[in-house]
């Protein structure tokens, strides 16, 4: 069993708060103490650009990392917050599907250069919007799934795609894949459609479902701009008390399933 765990964040729909759950996420567990390193697998580089990280930091990337010899510690850049490094992304990864198709074992590069994590780490992979070469890598390499889903008309729908992508990957490659949770975001209270799709998500889904659910919040929308996690931009609004809370929750749901493994 491996003494570190690795979770894909994922959701092939964009703008469902994925990047902002891992950048949120990241800090949160780190500002609990937990070692935590956060790969930005996404071409965007929004989660390294989250946590200030500019693009003329960017020397060794996760491109690097899976295409070349470096190791996680060689790409590896600590962040502003104490136990929170970050393995960050550039454009360039926008051809990493045409450039490795035709390398040897192109699923598991991934997963190979995980394997010397850090004893008792926690890694997050951000993946892109899209269920590519690069979602399929963090797939074989990850423990588990967590799937944020914004409150929004056909959130369900978009799931069936995921789930059986996860299907697939256990098929071929990672049997030992599952779904770590269900996150419900950018969740707006006073709105009927936002109440009916948590009550459908967790009639549908039940236990997966996390209990805490991350509101619609300003402060976490604004933080991106600041190049800030909302819980060191606003630490005292609702969007960093609800990452601190759904972090404990994340936390113990990671713990209880390494006990069973």
């Amino acid at each position: 069993m491996a003494h570190h765990s690795v979770v894909a964040i994922a959701n092939q729909k964009g703008g469902v708060g994925k990047t902002t759950t891992a950048v949120n996420l990241g800090a949160a567990l780190a500002m609990d103490g937990h070692r935590t390193i956060l790969i930005d697998l996404d071409p965007q580089g929004n989660a390294s650009t989250g946590l200030g990280i500019d693009v003329d930091q960017r020397h060794k990337t996760v491109y690097d990392l899976m295409a070349g010899p470096e190791s996680l510690s060689d790409c590896s850049i600590a962040t502003r917050i104490e136990n929170l490094s970050i393995v960050p992304a550039t454009s360039d990864l926008a051809s990493a599907d045409v450039d490795l198709s035709q390398t040897k074992d192109r699923t598991r590069l991934l997963r190979r250069k995980l394997e010397d994590a850090p004893k008792g780490a926690i890694i997050l992979i951000d993946c892109p919007p899209a269920l590519g070469l690069l979602t399929v890598n963090a797939m074989i390499a990850a423990d588990a799934v967590l799937v944020p889903l914004q409150a929004e008309f056909y959130a369900l729908e978009g799931l069936s795609q995921l789930l059986t992508t996860v299907k697939q990957v256990r098929q071929t490659g990672n049997p030992d894949l599952r779904i770590n949770g269900v996150l419900l975001t950018m969740s707006d209270y006073r709105n009927n459609l936002s109440q009916q799709v948590e009550a459908d998500a967790r009639a549908t889904l039940g236990e997966l479902v996390f209990p805490t659910v991350i509101p619609r919040n300003v402060r976490v929308s604004e933080a991106p701009s600041f190049a800030q996690p909302v819980l060191l931009y606003d630490p005292s609004s609702k969007g960093s008390a609800a990452y601190r809370q759904f972090a404990n929750e994340f936390a113990a749901r990671l713990k209880l399933v390494k006990e069973e493994a």
